[in-house]
Formats: C-alpha cells, structure tokens, sequence
C-alpha cells in the first residue's frame, strides 16, 4: 500500500502544477486581451470625446493597464 501512495502523490501533485499553470497562463492572457481591447476602444474616441471625459490620448496606455491588472 505504501508504494502505491508513493506513485500517486507526486503524480496527483505534477498534475495539480501542470493545472496551475495553464490556469495562470490563461489569466494572463485573458488580462493582456483586455488590455488590447480597453486600449483599441480609447483609440476609437475623437478629440471631441476625450476633450468631454476629460482624457488625453497620453493616458490611453495607463488606463488600459488598470482595466487589465488594476490599480
């Protein structure tokens, strides 16, 4: 029985990093798409638009960054 163990911890425990690490790869590129997106948007806005919600074009990067990552 203790062998058995032996063989099916670490095989439990490679597929519960392997898991986590599709997991995290799958977050990050979630997030990257929703910074692209939240950054396509803004550059879409007219001078007009901006000038309204009181943002300039310098700001884009940022705000993206903090739809995405927060913060």
């Amino acid at each position: 029985m203790s062998a058995i163990e032996t063989f099916t911890r670490p095989s439990a425990s490679r597929e519960n990093r392997v898991a986590g690490l599709i997991g995290s790869l799958n977050q990050r590129v979630q997030r990257y798409r929703t910074y692209r997106k939240t950054l396509e948007e803004l550059e879409t806005l007219s001078d007009r638009e901006l000038f309204d919600l009181g943002l300039s074009r310098a700001q884009f990067r940022a705000i993206a960054y903090s739809a995405a990552y927060g913060g």
